[in-house]
């Protein structure tokens, strides 16, 4: 019994020095004991408990005024390699278990200030028949299958207006250029999680895509899997959403994303 109450003491400290190290943010760089206590709920004495411990550690340092800020040991760790610093590195380990789990081609895609987006990196199918990118760099614009949807359902309400209110280029007979049908298609996207597409921008190739946050909640870019459509049937492309879905969260976190600041970018980007 002792041991197991030591154990639920250990960890509801780790607890307390996440809440505490959560506090700082890039407009909040340094807080004093009462500021800590009152944006955790915790006692001044139990926070300058902990802190003290933090600080022998790295993971806070005192600053002037018995102020605290992030210490080394946090920035060590994120430029000594082990912290993924890209979308690219974040999501390469994902896209080979995500190749692996659905047996089709896995791809991570990056959203470009231009408001298009490029394919970064893939891991192919093991099947002979596979779709196989060979576009990398190459700017696609939005929102052209279901990558493009992905990422241009979860950005700002305006921008999608603005999207949507263009030309949208027809590619295949199947590519969806209603502005309508695709604002509708919009919302059932931020409501489920990903997008699909029909065989909307290569031939034969049905996609599945979810995006993926930066650290401020932004949508950065999409994960998605393809595959020819006599392996892609509805209901087997619903249930890799899911799947995606969990994995594109999975990068997020390695970019810093909360589910708090991706909900808030997601309202806005439902917003009228």
């Amino acid at each position: 019994m002792q041991e197991i109450s030591e154990r639920r003491g250990s960890v509801q400290s780790i607890d307390r020095a996440v809440a505490i190290l959560r506090c700082f943010d890039a407009r909040t760089h340094e807080l004093g004991i009462s500021d800590l206590a009152r944006a955790t709920g915790l006692s001044t004495s139990t926070v300058h408990r902990l802190l003290l411990a933090m600080q022998e550690n790295g993971l806070v340092r005192q600053t002037a005024h018995r102020r605290y800020a992030i210490g080394p040991l946090v920035a060590q760790l994120a430029h000594s390699g082990g912290i993924p610093a890209s979308l690219r590195d974040a999501a390469m380990p994902v896209l080979r278990m995500l190749r692996d789990d659905t047996g089709e081609t896995a791809a991570v895609h990056e959203l470009l200030p231009s408001g298009q987006r490029v394919v970064l990196d893939q891991v192919e199918s093991h099947h002979q028949l596979r779709r196989t990118y060979t576009e990398f760099g190459l700017p696609v614009t939005l929102p052209q299958g279901a990558p493009g949807k992905a990422l241009l359902a979860f950005l700002p309400w305006e921008r999608q207006q603005e999207v949507l209110a263009g030309h949208l280029e027809q590619v295949l007979p199947q590519t969806i250029t209603d502005p309508v049908v695709l604002a509708a298609q919009f919302a059932e996207i931020r409501e489920r999680g990903f997008a699909l597409s029909m065989a909307e921008r290569t031939p034969g190739i049905r996609s599945v895509a979810a995006p993926v946050f930066d650290h401020s909640g932004q949508v950065a870019g999409c994960l998605s899997v393809s595959g020819p459509e006599m392996r892609m049937p509805v209901e087997r492309m619903e249930e890799f959403g899911m799947r995606i879905v969990a994995a594109a969260w999975s990068v997020s976190e390695l970019l810093g994303a909360t589910p708090a600041a991706r909900d808030r970018s997601t309202a806005l980007a439902g917003s009228r």
